[in-house]
């Protein structure tokens, strides 16, 4: 079952599917419920619930089908419901919280990353080093934050995983985060991961001719499966040190495809990626003797 955001997301977008197919403004739902524009902007965003008795007073104005009405109705009832953070709610900050309930029911996911390994591809000892030297670190916290990422890892192997994809700058392989012998493991594990089906891994090259700027944007876009009559979803998730934003108007969206092509027409092939990754391996963290 979705996750307790995604089921909002999805409650929402299908209620705004409905009622432009009946041919109503938000103004008009209003009207039916006797409140504000406002509230039902917010419903549709996903950004608030909504009782029992209004849900079917809208769904029967915009004329759904029992089967349908059913189903929003089981959204709604379940969408207050603990989220995938809810065990480690003391190491997943509030404005993260949202982005492991998306990543979890994510079919695509597409990332970015300028200078650290993303998260789910991150060994535990890359982990603790980079939670160990955090300038957040809280040392009382530390085998949590690294069991709660280790968790995330989870999806990639699940029996119906994500298609992930990832551009990682070649910065990535060679900025060394613990001690030579945790970014020989990290490296070699991520030449693993990317010998999976599910996963779609390019390095973009120092030397690579690409828009400079563009490589230090460290984002995700996520697609949520729509199991309704709408569309999927789809998401940007944009991260700085204490804040993040999540876009998903069209043109924030596009905006961001549109960077993610660029950049992926700038990293070289899968193949020459692990050749990549393995010649960093070898030549920058070979053991010593």
């Amino acid at each position: 079952m979705a996750t307790p955001t995604v089921r909002r997301l999805q409650l929402g977008n299908e209620l705004r599917h409905a009622r432009q197919a009946a041919g109503l403004e938000q103004a008009d739902a209003a009207r039916i419920l006797d409140c504000a524009t406002t509230k039902i902007s917010r419903l549709e965003l996903g950004q608030s619930g909504i009782t029992k008795g209004d849900l079917l007073l809208l769904l029967d104005e915009y004329g759904d089908t029992q089967e349908h009405k059913d189903w929003l109705l089981e959204l709604a009832r379940t969408r207050s419901a603990r989220g995938r953070w809810g065990g480690y709610r003391s190491v997943f900050p509030e404005w993260f919280r949202q982005y492991v309930d998306l990543e979890t029911d994510a079919s695509d996911i597409r990332q970015v990353r300028g200078e650290i390994m993303p998260g789910i591809l991150q060994t535990e000892a890359y982990i603790r080093a980079l939670e160990t030297s955090s300038p957040r670190a809280d040392d009382s916290n530390v085998d949590a934050a690294v069991s709660a990422r280790l968790e995330r890892q989870s999806i990639l192997t699940r029996s119906t995983p994500p298609s992930a994809s990832f551009v990682l700058s070649e910065s990535c392989l060679r900025r060394q985060i613990g001690d030579r012998g945790v970014m020989r493991q990290q490296l070699d594990y991520l030449y693993d991961l990317a010998l999976e089906d599910n996963i779609h891994m390019q390095v973009i090259p120092f030397d690579a001719q690409t828009y400079a700027g563009a490589i230090s944007y460290d984002f995700t876009i996520l697609t949520i499966p729509s199991p309704g009559t709408t569309p999927d979803l789809d998401f940007v998730y944009v991260e700085s040190f204490d804040d993040a934003r999540y876009l998903d108007s069209k043109e924030a969206v596009s905006d961001y495809v549109s960077l993610w092509n660029r950049l992926q027409a700038a990293a070289v092939g899968p193949r020459e990626s692990l050749e990549l990754i393995r010649s960093v391996a070898e030549q920058s963290y070979a053991p010593e003797t």
